[in-house]
């Protein structure tokens, strides 16, 4: 079988629907702690916690009651268990970076866990979990469920400097070798993630990555070269998060090999690497579902 990008080989299959529903539930700031150039929240939230799997997500509502900032912001959920659910969360606009400010005590509107979880190594498969900046927080309750299951597993903590890396010392508890890469060399190997990708990959069944759409192309295209099933968590902006607003689709080819758009939020965050077309990511592939009826020509 082909991949997108021409490689014969494994094809990967489509991450599984989630087992739970989400529940929507006001919840308490139970923990809040700086992470280099980030924050995590720890939410008092039981039944999200004994819903959630790695690769799933929260959307929280911004702003508190009288807020203009409509919209939802979706956060990878970092971790999870006795009743409690951490976030790590990077400010940048109005919305994420009120969220980074809320403090213990305070009270937040959060819908979740969403979106599909990462499937299960195959049997025996040695693993490789590949995290960009604080999309590497998503990967540490995956490599602890790895474990758990008897897997070996390695890992690559990537980002642009120093202050932007997250989750090092978690993950280098649950796997090993742990690399480290800086763009500017400021800590780690100097270069992207691909410096140490290349190198693991030898050995490895199966290949998780959560990051930058630049960097889960680049893993996503090593892995399927070698013929490795490859399984990305996009980090599409998603803003209802339950499959409304169409605003985090995607184009993705299908098992029967037709590309559609798929809903990041509902459909992913999770899939196969060597599904998604990054090429097109943001444009209207002529070949889509339903381009033809609107109008587009194969050039």
């Amino acid at each position: 079988m082909t991949g997108r990008n021409g490689h014969a080989g494994h094809v990967t299959e489509p991450a599984p629907k989630p087992a739970h529903p989400p529940v929507q539930r006001e919840v308490e700031v139970v923990g809040r702690r700086p992470v280099n150039a980030y924050v995590e929240l720890s939410l008092a939230a039981p039944e999200i916690a004994e819903r959630a799997e790695p690769g799933q997500f929260l959307a929280f509502a911004i702003g508190g009651e009288t807020s203009a900032l409509l919209l939802r912001r979706s956060i990878a959920i970092a971790g999870a268990g006795d009743g409690v659910v951490s976030v790590v969360v990077a400010p940048h606009g109005p919305g994420s970076t009120w969220l980074a400010g809320l403090r213990v005590g305070e009270r937040v509107d959060v819908v979740g866990p969403l979106g599909r979880p990462f499937p299960a190594a195959p049997a025996g498969a040695r693993a490789l979990l590949v995290g960009g900046g604080y999309g590497a927080a998503a990967l540490v309750g995956l490599a602890a469920r790895l474990r758990s299951q008897g897997h070996e597993v390695a890992a690559v903590a990537g980002a642009a400097s120093a202050d932007r890396l997250c989750s090092v010392a978690e993950l280098s508890a649950l796997a090993a070798p742990v690399e480290v890469t800086t763009d500017d060399g400021s800590a780690g190997r100097t270069g992207r993630v691909t410096v140490a990708v290349d190198e693991l990959l030898t050995g490895v069944g199966v290949v998780y990555a959560c990051g930058p759409m630049a960097m889960l192309r680049a893993v996503a295209d090593a892995a399927t070269a070698l013929g490795i099933p490859s399984y990305v968590a996009v980090e599409e902006s998603m803003a209802c998060g339950i499959g409304v607003c169409m605003t985090c689709v995607l184009p993705v080819v299908g098992e029967d090999g037709r590309t559609r758009f798929s809903r990041s939020c509902v459909e992913g965050p999770v899939f196969g690497g060597d599904r998604v077309r990054f090429d097109d990511v943001g444009k209207l592939p002529h070949d889509v579902v339903g381009a033809d009826a609107m109008g587009v020509v194969a050039p």
